[in-house]
C-alpha cells in the first residue's frame, strides 16, 4: 500500500538556514509572527521527536513567549506512542518540559493523545477530542482544523506515525487511528485528511540524513508518506543546509 490514490500539493515553500541554530530560531520566530498576526483561538499541532524540542525551548524563552497569548493557544499532537505520558518515550512529556511547563498556556487548552485502555479506543477517543474542538463531525476545507500542523520526516520518509507501506496511509475516513506492528510500541497517528486540515503545514528538518527524504517528498514519490500530505493551505519546509535537497 503506498497511499498514492492521493492528489498531492504543490512541493512547498522551502526555507533554507545555514546552521541547526538559525533554523530553530527562524521557525520560533515565524510561529510567533503567525500567532500574533491571528485572531480568536489558535490551534497547534506538534511534533515529537528531537528535531522540534530545540523549537519548543525556544518558544519557552521570555522574550518569545512574552509576545504569545496563550489563554488563546490550543496544543494537539500529530502521533504519540502508547507510553504512559512520564515515559521519556513521550512526545507529550518532552513537549511538556520543553514548553508548557513554562508558560502560561491553561491547563484545559492542552489535548495530549490518550495512552490509557487499547491503542484502538485511545484513537478512538482523541478523535472524538479534535470534533469535539472542530465543532462538527466532517471537515470542510474551508475551515481547517489547525492553525498550524508542525511535522517532521524520518530518514525512511514518515511523517507523524504514517510509515512507508502501512495500511494507515489508505485512512481516509478515521480522524485518528492506532498503529501497531511497525514499530517496536504501538502508536496513535492522526490521519491524512486531519493532518492536511491546516491553513499551515510546516516541516521541520535538519541534517544530511533528511535530505534525500525531503528531495522525495518534494517530488511526492509515492513510497514516500511525507510527500502526501496535501493541506488545504500552505506547505512549508523550514531546513538547515545540510538537509536541504538539490535545487
Amino acid at each position: 500500500m503506498t497511499g498514492s490514490s492521493r492528489t498531492p500539493a504543490a512541493s512547498g515553500t522551502l526555507h533554507v538556514y545555514a546552521t541547526p541554530a538559525e533554523l530553530i530560531e527562524g521557525a520560533a520566530k515565524w510561529l510567533v509572527e503567525h500567532i500574533e498576526a491571528s485572531e480568536d483561538r489558535y490551534a497547534l499541532a506538534l511534533s515529537g521527536g528531537s528535531t522540534p524540542k530545540p523549537l519548543y525551548e525556544r518558544l519557552a524563552r521570555p522574550d518569545l513567549a512574552s509576545r504569545i497569548d496563550w489563554q488563546r493557544v490550543h496544543l494537539f499532537w500529530g502521533d504519540e506512542r502508547f507510553v504512559p505520558h512520564d515515559h521519556p518515550d513521550s512526545n507529550y512529556r518532552m513537549a511538556k518540559q520543553a514548553l508548557i511547563d513554562h508558560v502560561p498556556i491553561p491547563p484545559a487548552n492542552v489535548h495530549p493523545v490518550p495512552t490509557d485502555g487499547t491503542p484502538e479506543s485511545a484513537a478512538q477517543r482523541y478523535a472524538r477530542t479534535l470534533r469535539d474542538f472542530y465543532g462538527t463531525e466532517k471537515l470542510d476545507i474551508n475551515r481547517p482544523l489547525f492553525d498550524v500542523n508542525l511535522l517532521g520526516i524520518g530518514d525512511d520518509g514518515h511523517t507523524a506515525s504514517l510509515f512507508p507501506g502501512a495500511p494507515q496511509l489508505l485512512e481516509e475516513k478515521e480522524w485518528a487511528v492506532a498503529v501497531v506492528g511497525q514499530k517496536s510500541e504501538p502508536r496513535i497517528t492522526l490521519t491524512y485528511p486531519v493532518l492536511d486540515s491546516a491553513d499551515t503545514v510546516l516541516f521541520l528538518a535538519q541534517g544530511a540524513a533528511k535530505r534525500d527524504p525531503i528531495a522525495r517528498a518534494r517530488r511526492h514519490d509515492a513510497r514516500t508518506p511525507a510527500g502526501l500530505v496535501a493541506p488545504r493551505g500552505d506547505l512549508l519546509w523550514f531546513v538547515d543546509k545540510a538537509a536541504a535537497p538539490p535545487q
